[in-house]
């Protein structure tokens, strides 16, 4: 949405058929003199199969004429102990989150360097730094996604591609279950999508490659 209320054409996945209607234009002017917001397309994907992923770029090349810029947000975690996690648990934690994010570089870095460039921004965790028990897949998974994008920087920025890896603290997003009573101290979806937005409007000579982002004041 932050994206869209710019002028920003956009394309979302999920793997449910719930996310967002395809099809559905907010094009139109702006208030208050803003920009045409742009549009907003949705296709159900799992980013952990590699041939999906290359169907997202193509249906996002095909509907916008080209695409600019991948943000990789896909996420799932199990809060529990290495000793008691399944092998499938494993597998869908680290296949999603790195898995994933490895399967959309890759098919966007093409689409990208025929546009002359553009931007990868990989979504990770304060987790990935800062890792904590009971959570052993989901901090690993996180860590891959840091060291990924560290190295995909380097390959790529000399071709007009800028990678950053944004990494939220605590999110009040329902990720891992129903929430405590007060979720106020927590940052909203929106201040991570602000984050996005303001690192797309650097100038090219710029490029903020980690972006850490945390709750101001956290529980004690």
């Amino acid at each position: 949405a932050a994206l869209v209320s710019r002028g920003v054409d956009v394309l979302v996945c999920g793997r449910s058929s719930g996310s967002p209607a395809p099809g559905r234009d907010a094009a139109g002017a702006g208030a208050g003199g803003a920009p045409p917001a742009g549009r907003l397309e949705a296709l159900q994907a799992d980013v952990r199969d590699p041939a999906q992923a290359r169907l997202l770029v193509e249906r996002a090349a095909a509907l916008f004429g080209g695409l600019d810029i991948l943000v990789n947000n896909a996420g799932v975690s199990r809060f529990e102990e290495l000793a008691a996690q399944s092998d499938d648990a494993w597998r869908e934690i680290v296949e999603t989150n790195l898995g994933g994010v490895f399967h959309c570089c890759r098919a966007a870095i093409p689409a990208l360097r025929r546009r002359g460039g553009g931007w990868i921004v990989n979504v990770s965790s304060l987790a990935g730094s800062h890792p904590f028990a009971g959570a052993t897949a989901y901090c690993a998974s996180k860590a891959g996604v840091d060291a990924l994008s560290e190295a995909l920087m380097q390959e790529v920025r000399h071709e007009g591609i800028r990678v950053c890896c944004v990494a939220p603290g605590s999110v009040d997003t329902r990720f891992a279950g129903d929430p405590p009573a007060d979720t106020s101290w927590k940052l909203t979806a929106g201040d991570v999508a602000r984050v996005v937005v303001d690192l797309l409007q650097h100038d090219p000579r710029s490029l903020p490659s980690r972006v850490e982002i945390r709750p101001a004041r956290p529980r004690k």
